[in-house]
């Protein structure tokens, strides 16, 4: 019932959204029936008038058809390069959203929003592009075909007879800030397409034959219209409600159908379908909740989800409300919503009670102002139907109990306050058990509660005692003031205990919603999603609730460490709700007899799994009580968060996998790259010294013949100390080498790696500064040398000859710290830490090494628990500096 307040709730989304949308770019669609409709044209001159009003556009992408018209708007804008990705042999130009996000325009005019990327791109899909270019705030406009939107994909297939493999999910139709209908009539389509302004000849006569035929295009053009329309209609309830507009805007027919747990409901509900179908209207089935208890048996239970669940089959919109008066709530609902006509049966009440109590039926049309309200008679309940539940008319009857007992203890009190309180004061009491009645035991207890107490009050206080006369008139006033006031006051207490019981289960409802989607944003693995899902869906409909996804085995439970698993006899169940993406098993009209109820989870790439709940409190039972309608929609709602985050952590773990894969292909290209590179210039080398000395032996001088056996000694160490890094970088990253820790000073390591490295560091002055009193290091000595070689070796090559070379050592607490300094180019700004990556190489530079010696300096580093930093110089040159920890030299024992 709407008291005239704004609803919290979507006040709070409202706000929410208008915050998102804010930070977020404007999406445009220009949607139309088939290709050749002039979306493109369309797209592109609404951009060149904005264009030319200063707004900064750029064309991202426009499929390069053959239509001069269309090619002609594009001159003028600024246009994005398009991308070149590598498929099969042949490159392949897309769109580059990289360069689209660091040029930021205004807004971005992309072509074909339904187009697959092509491998290797960022996203799968062009729609995703989109709502990562929205994401950052650029405004997008795009192109659709109806045939590409996926609720439409199977439809426009049985029409076509040509299946459509690139599809749109609704959702991001629906979500465009605005869609504009390009139409064309289909004579007019074909014209163009005779005329060539589509396709090439060859090609537009084999299109007319087969997609174009004239039927497919009126067939595609009512379903863009009825789409568009129905957008349209979305966007006045949404305007309605933003507005808390009260009038009905009759723009189009909207029916909505009352439906209890009565038997006449389902011939209303026929009733119903068939006017919708008349009037191609959607329609509503409500059942409105006016009851203080829950519904009155399990027969009656069980016939509303038999009810609500046939309106469901029949197309129609489910929905519950909470109300104490049920005609207003009904309204209230039906001017939200902007229905134009209500559907109710006739009610089956004696003529004295209809003329004491009244009827909704009034109260509807009374106050049914500009909706219309059809009356139909329902058919008649089966004679002699009861209700089978034992108990059911004790149950009934119990409030009415508790009120008799209100009663006799207000009776009580008052006798006993008898000779203290006059007797105006004593119906106070009886006044205070009506309010008492009112706030626990609902309407009917409360008014038996108000006409036995004043009764009781007139018998036993009011004189003459004992009967139901009364000598002074006056205490006629009171009996009457008192009882309406009863009656009042329970009414009012009994609406105000219905309406904080609704709003505790509102409150309970989004507090699970908010609670599932707060922790689902954290977790990130199917296990995890599932452990969360058990528990808060469990806890909210105490229930057993598991998760079944594909795995290597087929289906099976998410969470292996649940403690109660699906039952095996379900297993049959959960295999056809996963390849029918319905739901089935109890409570349902699809293989009943299962255990659990089982739905679907299903996200726009298909269904990722299935959720399925049984309740815990009836495992010892014969027959298991199916969940009712409002848990089903409570557990509908859950399972949409969990399908939302089961298909994040899937697309999480593909690209985590598609990652994997990028740098597994750079590792292999960067190896490549060494082995043709780095192992060929010494063995080149090689080849030709050894040529020289074979084929000119006798005519070479000795210093000659020197020279080059030289040059054959250094590349084949080189060669030698190239394949000796690649073997130590795999046994490092395969954790096979076990560093053998030995104290040694660390001049006597640098001595050894300066003797072998005397010929590559011959056109470079070295100074080396290790002070005498340098305390021991604990290190293996054969790493350590291979580390310094590859740093010295570094250092040598890049910088120019003639330059100078500086070694030196200091202790620093338990750590000794080696600098290796050279006066080179330094390091590129930002590379620091990239170059002890694997096989990192930095571009533009005239010498290149292999990007494997600082990778195995890093490990040899970490090896021995110490770390290695790179730095540019004051005055030029690159700054190496790492740490080895020092020895603990045992103390020497005292003397005696």
């Amino acid at each position: 019932m709407n008291d005239g307040r704004p609803n919290p709730d979507a006040l709070l989304a409202r706000v929410a959204a208008e915050e998102a949308a804010t930070a977020r770019g404007k999406l445009k669609i220009f949607f139309g029936a088939a290709p050749g409709v002039g979306k493109t044209y369309a797209m592109l001159e609404a951009g060149r008038k904005l264009a030319k009003q200063g707004l900064d556009v750029v064309v991202g992408y426009v499929e390069p058809h053959v239509r001069p018209d269309t090619q002609a708007l594009v001159l003028g804008l600024d246009v994005l390069p398009r991308r070149g990705v590598e498929y099969r042999g042949r490159t392949i130009l897309e769109f580059d959203l990289e360069a689209a996000l660091a040029r930021r325009p205004q807004l971005l005019l992309l072509d074909e929003l339904a187009h697959t990327n092509a491998p290797g791109s960022t996203h799968v899909k062009r729609w995703q592009d989109v709502e990562q270019l929205l994401s950052a705030g650029i405004d997008v406009y795009t192109t659709l075909n109806v045939q590409h939107v996926e609720s439409l994909n199977d439809v426009v297939a049985q029409v076509t007879t040509v299946p459509v493999r690139e599809t749109v999910p609704d959702r991001v139709f629906e979500e465009a800030d605005e869609v504009e209908l390009v139409d064309l009539a289909p004579d007019d389509l074909i014209d163009r397409l005779r005329e060539g302004k589509v396709y090439v000849p060859d090609q537009a006569r084999r299109a007319i034959e087969n997609f174009f035929r004239k039927g497919n295009l009126i067939a595609l053009r009512e379903l863009s219209l009825r789409k568009t329309a129905e957008r349209v209609g979305a966007q006045t309830l949404d305007y309605r409600q933003e507005h808390d507009a009260d009038r009905i805007w009759p723009t189009s027919e909207r029916l909505l159908v009352c439906v209890g747990p009565g038997p006449s409901s389902a011939r209303l509900i026929r009733a119903t379908r068939r006017m919708a179908a008349g009037l191609r209207a959607p329609w509503t089935a409500l059942h409105v909740d006016v009851d203080r208890r829950p519904m009155r048996s399990d027969e009656d239970r069980i016939r509303l989800d038999e009810n609500l669940r046939l309106a469901e089959q029949l197309g129609a919109t489910i929905a519950v409300e909470a109300g104490v008066d049920f005609a207003a709530t009904v309204l209230d609902y039906g001017r939200r919503h902007n229905a134009t006509k209500i559907v109710i049966g006739k009610p089956r009440l004696s003529a004295w009670r209809e003329w004491l109590r009244g009827t909704y039926v009034n109260d509807l049309i009374r106050n049914s102002g500009d909706i219309d309200v059809y009356v139909i008679s329902g058919d008649e309940a089966p004679a002699g139907k009861v209700s089978p539940v034992p108990g059911e008319s004790e149950v009934s009857k119990l409030p009415y109990a508790y009120a008799v007992g209100i009663v006799a203890s207000c009776t009580a009190l008052a006798y006993a306050l008898f000779d203290v309180l006059a007797p105006t004061n004593l119906v106070m009491i009886y006044l205070v058990g009506v309010i008492a009645a009112g706030l626990t035991l609902g309407r009917g207890p409360t008014v038996v509660t108000s006409i036995f107490g004043v009764a009781l009050f007139d018998l036993l206080f009011v004189p003459p005692y004992g009967t139901f006369a009364v000598e002074d008139t006056q205490y006629l006033f009171t009996f009457v003031a008192v009882l309406l006031a009863g009656l009042i006051v329970g009414e009012l207490t009994a609406r105000v205990r219905l309406q904080n019981e609704a709003s505790h289960r509102r409150q309970r409802r989004t507090a699970a919603l908010l609670e599932l989607s707060r922790e689902l944003a954290v977790v990130s693995t199917r296990e995890s999603i599932a452990q969360v899902a058990g528990r808060i869906i469990g806890s909210a409909l105490d229930m057993d609730v598991w998760i079944i996804a594909p795995g290597r085995d087929g289906l099976a439970s998410a969470d292996p460490t649940q403690e109660v698993q699906p039952p095996s006899d379900d297993l049959g169940v959960v295999k056809w709700v996963f390849e029918n993406c319905l739901p089935a098993g109890r409570g349902t009209d699809t293989l009943p007899g299962g255990v659990g109820t089982y739905l679907p989870l299903v996200v726009n790439g298909g269904i990722v799994g299935v959720i399925g709940a049984r309740p815990r409190v009836v495992w010892n039972r014969v027959e298991q009580a199916a969940p009712d309608t409002s848990q089903m929609q409570l557990l509908e709602a859950f399972a949409s968060q969990v399908a939302g985050a089961l298909e994040r952590s899937s697309l999480a773990a593909q690209a985590e996998h598609i990652r994997l894969q990028m740098e597994t292909e750079r590792l292999r290209n960067s190896l490549l790259s060494t082995v043709s590179h780095d192992l060929r210039t010494p063995l080149a080398t090689i080849t030709g010294a050894a040529g020289l000395l074979v084929e000119k032996r006798d005519k070479l001088g000795e210093s000659a013949r020197q020279e080059l056996a030289g040059a054959i000694l250094d590349e084949a160490d080189r060669l030698n100390r190239l394949v000796g890094n690649l073997l130590d970088l795999t046994r490092l990253e395969a954790g096979a080498i076990k560093p053998d820790l030995q104290p040694q000073p660390i001049d006597e390591v640098v001595g050894v790696v300066l003797k072998r490295l005397e010929r590559p560091l011959a056109p470079h002055p070295l100074e080396v500064r290790l002070p005498a009193e340098l305390p021991p290091v604990a290190i293996d000595g054969l790493l350590v040398q291979q580390l310094l070689l590859n740093l010295l070796e570094n250092a040598a090559k890049f910088a120019p000859a003639g330059t100078p070379l500086e070694l030196w050592a200091e202790a620093q607490g338990k750590m000794l710290v080696v600098f290796v300094a050279d006066r080179g180019p330094g390091l590129v700004p930002g590379t620091e830490q990239r170059i002890f990556e694997k096989f990192f190489r930095t571009e533009g530079r005239s010498q290149t090494g292999s990007g494997i010696g600082l990778a195995i300096c890093r490990g040899i580093v970490e090896l021995h628990g110490g770390t290695i930093v790179a730095e540019n110089r004051p005055g030029g040159g690159a700054l190496f500096r790492f740490t080895l920890p020092l020895a603990e030299v045992p103390a020497e024992p005292r003397r005696p």
